[in-house]
């Protein structure tokens, strides 16, 4: 399945840092990761970045 995100927005805040380490994580196999924020913090938006990696 391909995946394309589509965005007017830009990582902003501690989003970079999160997604640099989750995409690593991934690649190096890690078999679970955790990211935890409130509630409107962007983690939805923030895995998407991760996923279109």
């Amino acid at each position: 399945m391909n995946f394309e995100l589509i965005s007017e927005y830009q990582p902003t805040g501690d989003q970079p840092e999160a997604i640099a380490q989750l995409t690593e994580g991934v690649l190096e196999g890690v078999p679970a990761q955790t990211l935890l924020g409130v509630t409107g913090s962007g983690k939805t938006f923030t895995i998407a970045n991760v996923k279109n990696q």
